[in-house]
């Protein structure tokens, strides 16, 4: 093939950028290797394609998500800051429900709202006996934390996907390569030959299921990483949010 470009006349140059930098995918090649790949490597290719696509797709979903909660995060909490009243953002909080500082927000003042209407149940309670003590701000805090965890979990939910597929795809990938090679080696069984056209086949089948094994496995450990850093970001936000509500709760109109 080689010496039929220099014969017309080809650099060197130009047939090394037609044979070596010429994809096998715009030639047909790869789609001529899953049309003679066994069932079972199709199906595996198939499973690892639905992987990645999912996985491609959670990462899209989550950087336009951790986009918006990153925004209504610094602007619910620069509200938080400049309210006088603590209680001065209730009728906002609808408005920012993407980030979890607006629930955190919500269940602390329920939480101590209720301690607060218990107190005074009774009626008739002298105004000391109407604040809030250590024991109250205590179960205050609990309540943060488990509002905490229920917000950042709304996060995380699929995050796990991006794992699963960055630990399956490439045992998947390498369970396609061992058949793929198999199917080799019972080629030779059957013609008694050890040519490359009897093993080229097989191998290339292998190398594939490698391939796409690969590809769907390092967009996910990438993702999985990405999200994660996102993820823990905004729990130390929350966290650090959580002692703002507390203190302020304390500093207020409830201590």
């Amino acid at each position: 093939m080689i010496e039929t470009f220099l014969i017309s006349g080809l650099s060197t140059k130009a047939v090394f950028s037609a044979v070596i930098f010429r994809p096998a995918l715009f030639t047909g090649g790869i789609w001529e290797i899953i049309g003679n790949s066994s069932f079972f490597n199709i199906l595996i290719l198939i499973v690892m394609a639905i992987m990645s696509l999912v996985s491609w797709g959670i990462m899209v979903n989550k950087y336009r998500l951790f986009k918006e909660v990153n925004r209504q995060t610094e602007k619910f909490s620069a509200l938080f800051t400049r309210s006088k009243q603590i209680t001065d953002l209730l009728g906002q909080v609808k408005n920012f429900r993407m980030t979890p500082l607006s629930g955190i927000y919500s269940a602390g003042i329920r939480e101590a709202d209720a301690i607060m209407e218990a107190k005074n149940a009774g009626g008739g309670l002298q105004e000391s006996k109407r604040k809030l003590d250590e024991d109250d701000f205590k179960t205050v805090n609990l309540m943060l934390d488990k509002s905490i965890s229920e917000e950042t979990g709304k996060l995380e939910k699929y995050v796990v996907f991006l794992a699963t597929t960055a630990n399956s795809a490439p045992f998947l990938g390498l369970l396609g390569t061992v058949v793929g090679i198999m199917d080799s080696f019972w080629a030779i069984g059957e013609r008694g030959s050890a040519s490359l056209a009897v093993v080229a086949p097989g191998i290339a089948e292998a190398l594939l299921a490698t391939i796409v094994g690969l590809a769907a496995a390092i967009p996910a450990v990438i993702g999985y990483n990405w999200a994660n850093n996102k993820l823990k970001f905004i729990l130390d936000h929350a966290n650090n949010f959580s002692l703002e509500l507390l203190a302020r709760l304390k500093k207020d109109s409830y201590l």
